[in-house]
C-alpha cells in the first residue's frame, strides 16, 4: 500500500473570476471549463490538476495517487480499523475527478482528503496561460500541499502512520513544522503548528528560473506578492509566495533538491526557512524582523544549498508523464 504522489488540488470559492485570471495569467495554467459554476486547470498531460468551484457549500480538498486499485481497499481498511469514516466515490464523483477509482475521508484536523487510482490522460497537449516552458510534475506529483494545524501531533499520527508518509525533516522554531515526502520530491506534504486550520500554501515547480522570475514581476504588477523571491534551506527551491483569491499562499519555484527516499534520513534543522529572501510582507514589523535575522545568521555563517541536478533522464521522465 503506498501513496505515491500529490495528483490534484480542489478549492471551494465565491471568486471564481478571480482564480481564472490568477491561475492563467500569473500561475500559467491552462483553464478547461467543467461545469457551471467549476474552472478546472492542466498543469501537464492530466485532464486537470487545480478545481475551483464556485458552487454553494463547495469543500477544498487534496487528492493523493496510488499505484494500484487495490491500495484503496487497503488504505480505507486501515483507516476504518483506526476508527476514521471512509467513503468510497460514486461514479459521478470519479467521472467529475477525471479518475477511475477513489476513496474519500477526514483528517484529524477535518481537511477533506482523497485517495484515487488511474487519472485520466488529455490526448491534446498542455497549452499554458502565458508562455512558460512547464511545471515539474510526472512521477514527483503536482507539487506539494502545506496545511495550518492547531495541534500538530494527531496529524503527524495520521500522515506518517497511517497513509505511510516519510518525515523529511522537521523545526520546532518559531512554529513546529513537519515536511513529508512520498517519492523523490523533498516534500510533497507538510503542516505548520499556527492554531489555525486549513490550507497555508500550495507550491507549484517550474522548469526555468525565468518562469518564476517572470512570475514575480506578474505577481508584484497584480499587487499580490506575499513572499519576496527567496531560497529554502531545507529543499533548496528558489521561489516567491503570492496571496491567492482564496487568501492562502501558492508558492512557485524553481530548483528544489530531488531526494533518494530509500537512504534518507528525517533530522531536525535549526537554520531557519530561509538561506536568503522570502520576507514575509504579510506579517507585523517584529515578527518580521525575527524572521529577518534567522536570515542574517545565515549569511554570517555562509550558508549555502546545493546546486540544482541536470538529469536529462529524470526530467524527459517528468516531461512525458
Amino acid at each position: 500500500m503506498g501513496i505515491a504522489a500529490l495528483g490534484y488540488v480542489g478549492v471551494g470559492t465565491e471568486r471564481l473570476e478571480d482564480w481564472n485570471r490568477f491561475s492563467t495569467g500569473i500561475l500559467g495554467m491552462q483553464r478547461v471549463d467543467r461545469a457551471r459554476g467549476v474552472s478546472a486547470f492542466r498543469m501537464d498531460d492530466r485532464k486537470q490538476r487545480l478545481i475551483v468551484d464556485s458552487r454553494p457549500d463547495a469543500a477544498s480538498f487534496v487528492g493523493w495517487e496510488v499505484v494500484r486499485r487495490d491500495d484503496l481497499d487497503l488504505l480505507g481498511a486501515r483507516l476504518e480499523e483506526n476508527g476514521f469514516e471512509v467513503s468510497r466515490g460514486s461514479r459521478a464523483l470519479a467521472d467529475e475527478r477525471f479518475v477511475t477509482d477513489l476513496i474519500a475521508f477526514r483528517d484529524p484536523a477535518g481537511n477533506s482528503v482523497e485517495v484515487f487510482w488511474k487519472p485520466q490522460i488529455d490526448t491534446e497537449p498542455f497549452v499554458p496561460g502565458r508562455p512558460i516552458t512547464g511545471f515539474k510534475t510526472g512521477p514527483l506529483g503536482m507539487g506539494h500541499a502545506v496545511f495550518h494545524v492547531v495541534d500538530i501531533a494527531p496529524m503527524i499520527a495520521f500522515y506518517r502512520d497511517l497513509l505511510g508518509f516519510a518525515v523529511t525533516d522537521y523545526a520546532h522554531h518559531p512554529n513546529k513544522l513537519y515536511f513529508f515526502h512520498i517519492n523523490g520530491r523533498h516534500h510533497s506534504f507538510a503542516m505548520v503548528e499556527t492554531g489555525r486550520t486549513g490550507f497555508h500554501h500550495l507550491m507549484l515547480e517550474l522548469f526555468s528560473l525565468d518562469d518564476v522570475g517572470q512570475g514575480y514581476d506578474l505577481a508584484q504588477e497584480a499587487e499580490v506578492v506575499a513572499y519576496t523571491l527567496g531560497r529554502h534551506s531545507n529543499d533548496w527551491m528558489t521561489s516567491f509566495y503570492s496571496r491567492s483569491p482564496s487568501g492562502f499562499f501558492v508558492e512557485y519555484g524553481w530548483g528544489a533538491r530531488v531526494i533518494d527516499p530509500e537512504i534518507w534520513k528525517a533530522h531536525e534543522t535549526f537554520d531557519g526557512p530561509s538561506y536568503w529572501g522570502h520576507e514575509r510582507l504579510y506579517l507585523p514589523d517584529e515578527v518580521r524582523r525575527e524572521m529577518r535575522s534567522m536570515a542574517m545568521d545565515a549569511a554570517s555563517r555562509g550558508l549555502r544549498s546545493g546546486e540544482p541536478i541536470n538529469c536529462p533522464w529524470l526530467d524527459s521522465v517528468i516531461a512525458q508523464e
